[in-house]
């Protein structure tokens, strides 16, 4: 679309800046001295940029009809609000019966003095029509008959009387008059002046008067009744400019030609993006709408409206010369824009003599107020212009928003405010969707301090957004705040738990796990090699939990505000209106439901010791609505990576103790659970127990002690609790069979054992044969051997050569409600270990291997931590 000032062409005084306010003060009795500007004093020049409406054009009519005896009223009240038009009607009058080359009368009461060496009112009359005053000197009312003598003689006559109630009301009422005052003598003469007019055929006067009293005191508001009564005996009101009109009046004035074609072309793209997107007015017809865009462009109708109705309804504000002195203002500020029309959102508040023009009928302390919510850099609007992202950023959607919030603000009634349609409407730019108008008004509620918490209006009293940053600014020390909360979101029930500690010594060195909270990242390698002034012994068992130092200002801001909020519900001094503290205590439930999140959100980050320093384990983002305390999510999620196990398979304590070595201290094996950092973890020394009572049930390994300096196994293959002693160990399955054959050595059997490993995994007879037969045995022992090594053959198969992998594992689970998590967990692992997953309520994989041990410690353990029921397992 192209832009609108090439569109509507501005008068050159509106592009040159030409834009004092006596530009458009319309100004009768400067007019008739003869030294107003050429746009009033030069009729060519005033009627080309004049709009005709039919009220003026009725005006002209029947003036030249009365003046040319015709007929007609002698006598017309002109009667809008404070700035509607009247002044300009009379000098419009002024220039045509110069035109018609007929007697002028022109009384201007804000101009004209009042005292006792000034002329009254019929003085001025007799010396404008005579050069002289004679016959009408006084400071009494001269009567009917010398009145009607002198403008009978002076016919055709014109009679303009512009302001008299300012003259009557506030200039005569105080000049002494015998026991009368001036303006008494001056309501009798107008009752005089009205009588006389109406008997003369060629004569006709024009009064103004404000519909309703400037001056809002009692005196003056009985004058101007007195006026109305006097002038309602036979006049006739006329309204010069209608509201529809407006439109026509202020194009013509500020515009020297637009392009109906063009601008019909650029309001037709514009209004199919609005019924695209639903922000046409509503109960406002897409024709209707058209047509009144048409009459207002390149001024969308809700700029005019606004201006006009609202702003036009304060007492102070000269309607339609206000209007166009804020649009000429507007228009020169854009003239170099490329936008296609004007809209509400593109005022410029920032611009000193728009926001002067606006701000004298509300108040100066708006000013300050524009400034803190809309115009500085660091206001409330430009912070959500930022927010809104490189791509909205240049459209200072938030800016514009606050404009027309701030605009649709303020009236003479009881309109205030302005919806999120209206706002969307006036700030929308076809190229983007109206939707993110939506988004930076509610970013400015979060942001603006002046805007009114019950609607989307200014006012100047601070709304709670600023109540609350002068509280949060008042807070300093928020880690006590913080250590109860963190208090709150922790038990003991997983953990020994250290919430901030400030010396290693603090921390217990025992074998229980603990979990420390810190928030200093660099201290924890402090923590967990000392305990006071000795080395810590027992490192394993620490776990560290610490915050997320990309959360650190969000979570501070959070607590800030919630500790701000139950700072304003308790401050009985604020006068704060009752709809306001029912929001305080929304805002204050709406924390506390969100502060175990919070709290979670910031502390995050699992720092596990491991043999290159520390693991470090993200928790992530919390769960919504999860009512999970965080020792237990870190329990949880250690417990299901398998850093924390409840239960370890007796395959796993094999293949990690016995792979490589005879036999090993169960003592030494607990031990180095808890001192040796990245370990195994184990919740309590039960955990080895169970897996070693386990081992030798099933014949996995033995447990015995030491004799002679060899393993010798006292338990295998059946029913046994360990102690964990120093004495006690476990030892390979292999060195706890019992001798095969009597008469052969134990060298000869752990010969022939190693050698039986070395043979194929079948165990082929043939081979065991061959075995047999390198040693140097008797027929009898060579027989027994060979039919020992038959029988036994499956049980060596276990013992001696076991399966140590899974190639393939298929299971069919009955998953709880609430344990899925959990589920997905082990089959992310399960995952790491095979290239093809396939997942549905079963879980099938191909490709790739696991190791038994791993199986059952990782995959087994977390289905039944999660108490899923195994359906159907296969594995091979």
């Amino acid at each position: 679309m192209k832009p609108f000032s090439t569109i509507a062409i501005p008068h050159r005084d509106i592009l040159e800046g030409r834009l004092t306010m006596d530009v458009f003060a319309a100004d009768l009795w400067e007019v008739f001295k003869d030294r107003a500007p050429e746009e009033y004093q030069d009729p060519d020049i005033f009627f080309r940029k004049t709009y005709l409406t039919s009220g003026l054009k009725n005006l002209l009519d029947i003036a030249e009809k009365r003046l040319g005896g015709k007929g007609g009223d002698p006598i017309i009240q002109l009667q809008t609000p404070f700035g509607g038009g009247k002044t300009h009607s009379l000098i419009a009058l002024y220039h045509k019966a110069k035109e018609l080359g007929i007697n002028l009368i022109v009384l201007s009461g804000d101009k004209f003095p009042a005292g006792k060496n000034e002329p009254t009112l019929w003085e001025e009359i007799e010396r404008q029509l005579e050069g002289k005053i004679e016959n009408l000197e006084g400071m009494v009312t001269p009567g009917g008959e010398k009145l009607r003598e002198l403008l009978q003689r002076h016919q055709p006559l014109l009679l303009l009387l512009d302001e008299i109630h300012e003259y009557v009301a506030v200039k005569a009422l105080g000049v002494k008059v015998g026991d009368s005052n001036l303006a008494s003598q001056t309501i009798a003469f107008l009752q005089e002046l009205t009588g006389v007019v109406k008997t003369l055929d060629k004569t006709i006067l024009f009064v103004s008067l404000p519909s309703s009293n400037p001056y809002r005191d009692e005196k003056s508001e009985e004058i101007l009744q007195a006026l109305q009564t006097i002038l309602g005996r036979m006049e006739k009101v006329y309204t010069p400019v209608q509201d529809e009109e407006i439109s026509h009046v202020i194009r013509r004035r500020l515009f020297s030609e637009v392009n109906e074609k063009e601008a019909r072309n650029t309001i037709e793209e514009f209004l199919d993006y609005a019924e695209r997107e639903k922000i046409l007015p509503e109960g406002v017809e897409k024709v209707k709408y058209r047509e009144r865009f048409v009459q207002s462009f390149p001024f969308q109708p809700e700029v005019i409206d606004v201006l006009y109705k609202r702003w036009g309804s304060f007492p102070t504000f000269q309607r339609t010369r206000g209007v166009l002195r804020i649009l000429a203002l507007i228009v020169h500020s854009l003239k170099d824009s490329k936008n296609s029309f004007i809209r509400l959102g593109d005022f410029d508040l920032k611009n000193d003599e728009i926001k002067m023009e606006l701000i004298k009928h509300i108040g100066q302390e708006y000013n300050g107020i524009i400034a803190a919510d809309i115009t500085s850099r660091d206001a409330g609007a430009k912070k959500v212009d930022r927010s809104l992202g490189d791509a909205y950023s240049p459209f200072s959607f938030g800016t514009k928003s606050a404009n027309v919030i701030f605009m649709s603000s303020f009236s003479g009634g009881p309109e205030r405010g302005a919806g999120i349609n209206e706002i969307k409407l006036s700030c929308a730019d076809p190229s983007t969707p109206s939707s993110i108008v939506a988004e930076a008004v509610s970013k400015l509620k979060d942001n603006l301090f002046y805007i009114s918490d019950v609607g989307l209006f200014f006012t100047n009293q601070p709304n709670l957004n600023r109540i609350l940053l002068t509280k949060m600014g008042s807070i300093e020390d928020l880690k006590l705040e913080e250590k109860n909360l963190l208090t709150k979101s922790l038990t003991k029930e997983y953990f020994d738990i250290y919430i901030w500690p400030g010396n290693p010594k603090d921390i217990s060195d025992t074998t229980r796990l603990k979990l420390v909270i810190q928030t200093n990242h660099k201290r924890c390698k402090e923590f967990l090699e000392n305990c006071g002034e000795r080395p810590r012994v027992y490192r394993n068992t620490l776990i560290f939990l610490c915050p997320s130092e990309s959360e650190r200002i969000s979570f501070d801001n959070f607590l800030k505000k919630k500790l701000a909020w139950h700072f304003i519900e308790k401050d009985k001094t604020l006068r704060i209106t009752d709809e306001q503290r029912k929001e305080v205590r929304e805002k204050i439930k709406k924390a506390e439901a969100e502060v175990k999140e919070r709290i979670r959100s910031l502390y995050r980050l699992i720092l596990l010791p491991s043999k290159e320093g520390f693991k470090e384990i993200d928790l992530g983002i919390p769960t919504y609505g999860a009512d999970v305390t965080i020792d237990k999510e870190v329990y949880e999620r250690l417990r299901g990576d398998g850093e924390i196990l409840e239960k370890l398979s007796a395959l796993s304590l094999k293949e990690k103790y016995l792979k490589d070595r005879d036999y090993v201290k169960t003592k030494n094996i607990l031990e180095s659970f808890y001192k040796t950092s990245g370990e195994v973890r184990v919740i309590r020394d039960e955990v080895l127990k169970d897996s070693i009572k386990e081992g030798v049930r099933q014949g996995l390994f033995g447990v015995g002690g030491i004799e002679n300096g060899k393993p010798v196994c006292d338990h295998f293959k059946e029913e046994f609790s360990p102690e964990i002693v120093e004495e006690e160990i476990i030892i390979r399955a292999e060195l706890c069979l019992p001798k095969p054959i009597e008469g052969i050595s134990d060298e000869m059997f752990q010969s022939y054992i190693t050698k039986i490993k070395e043979c194929d995994r079948t165990l082929d007879i043939t081979k065991i044969e061959e075995e047999i037969a390198q040693y140097d045995l008797s027929s009898e022992q060579r027989k027994k051997l060979e039919k020992e090594a038959r029988r036994r053959k499956d049980e060596l198969q276990d013992i001696v050569k076991p399966k140590e992998k899974y190639h393939n594992i298929n299971l069919k689970l009955n998953v709880p409600s609430g344990k899925l998590s959990d589920i997905v967990k082990m089959v992310n692992y399960i995952k790491s270990k095979f290239n093809q997953v396939n997942i549905r309520v079963e879980i099938s994989t191909q490709d790739g291997e696991m190791a038994i041990s791993e199986y059952e410690d990782k995959v087994k353990e977390a289905i039944n931590q999660a108490g899923v029921r195994v359906e159907d397992e296969d594995v091979e």
